[in-house]
């Protein structure tokens, strides 16, 4: 089955250190993702400055005394396993809990929320901010709050849905998952929903966000699969080396958004898998075909000018592991090119220095 390894290249923030006595009521505070851990909930979880959710809770099956089937549009107001803020880095939180589930926060732009059910069963519910409301598509759930729409999806065997309260309600057999991504307004368009089916059928191993920060690069992994493991280096400018290491060998596809500050310019970009330039793909088949075997492959998805960010698909036919590396032309290295002094600062300069040097070579042969 070939995978996709998502990565968003990403400016990540740097929280401050939760203490033992805060375990009461700690806190998370980054670029883009606020929320604190109060009892037995997530609260006030926010995305870009604006709450989507006014609480999370997490429980047990078992302890919910649910058996078989359950209804998700009447599971409303459980109680909720103990929750605690249990590690948190410069780029994410995760909160560990008594049932056994664990959840993540991943400091992205797509504010990722991931609840990891473990090894039982578990529920989960969500209550939407004041302002903010849900809807089933599918087998999704979109939750709407405002500036913001945000995508619920289940990975593995489990259901997500809108109960009678119009909260977001789900049910996840042992080692599923259920994941949030949340999107600026506009931007979950049809490619973003093809990116969420990938993730929710079991293709999606993770995502990889890299971005620079204060003139540092930094990376944040969200992860869908255990088997996959993902390193960055960036030692060389305008440039990010992605090492994926898996336990399995079958292919991946890695969507890839890219900033500008990390590439040198998101315009030009080129890919490589080991050294090797990837082919170029012009549809989605395409691309899955070269995780499935035939060859690297990758494809420029979209391209959002104002943020200065690409999201590139890159395609990796079999591992276990494999290096990816991403560049882009960068436009001050790539104007100006003559060897005259002081030309790159004259308007143009580099078409009359072109000119010069063409009429010398003409020169020379004639003489």
């Amino acid at each position: 089955m070939s995978l996709l390894l998502m990565t968003s290249l990403l400016v990540m923030a740097v929280p401050g250190t939760a203490t033992a006595q805060e375990s009461s009521n700690e806190s998370f505070a980054g670029a883009h993702v606020d929320f604190a851990v109060d009892g037995n909930a997530i609260t006030d979880f926010s995305v870009a400055g604006e709450q989507t959710f006014s609480d999370v809770r997490v429980q047990s099956q078992s302890d919910a005394g649910f058996g078989g089937d359950i209804d998700l549009r009447t599971m409303m107001g459980i109680d909720g396993a103990g929750l605690s803020l249990a590690a948190q880095t410069q780029t994410s939180a995760t909160i560990s809990t008594q049932s056994g589930a664990e959840v993540s926060a991943h400091d992205t732009q797509q504010g990722h929320l991931v609840v990891s059910a473990g090894g039982s069963s578990q529920i989960v519910e969500a209550d939407l901010a004041s302002d903010a409301s849900a809807s089933v598509e599918g087998d999704t759930v979109v939750v709407d709050s405002g500036e913001r729409e945000g995508a619920f999806i289940v990975v593995g065997d489990g259901e997500v849905a809108v109960n009678e309260d119009g909260n977001v309600a789900a049910d996840l057999s042992s080692d599923a998952k259920l994941v949030f991504r949340s999107y600026a307004e506009g931007e979950r368009d049809e490619q973003a929903k093809a990116e969420e089916a990938l993730i929710a059928n079991g293709s999606a191993a993770a995502e990889l966000a890299v971005e620079q920060r204060d003139g540092e690069i930094v990376s944040e992994t969200v992860t869908y699969s255990e088997e996959t493991t993902t390193e960055v280096s960036t030692e060389t400018k305008n440039q990010v080396e992605v090492t994926i290491d898996r336990s399995v060998s079958e292919g991946t596809v890695v969507l890839t958004t890219v900033s500008e500050e990390a590439v040198g310019s998101v315009e030009n970009l080129s890919v490589a898998v080991d050294g090797e330039a990837a082919a170029e793909a012009s549809t989605m088949s395409e691309l899955e075909a070269g995780a499935a075997g035939e060859e690297p492959r990758y494809m420029v998805t979209s391209t959002n000018e104002a943020q200065g960010e690409a999201t590139v698909a890159v395609a990796i036919d079999h591992f276990s592991e494999r290096t990816m590396t991403m560049s882009g032309e960068d436009a001050d290295d790539s104007e100006g090119d003559s060897s005259i002094p002081g030309a790159d600062s004259l308007p143009g300069f580099g078409p009359i220095a072109a000119l010069f040097g063409l009429l010398t070579a003409v020169g020379a042969r004639l003489r």
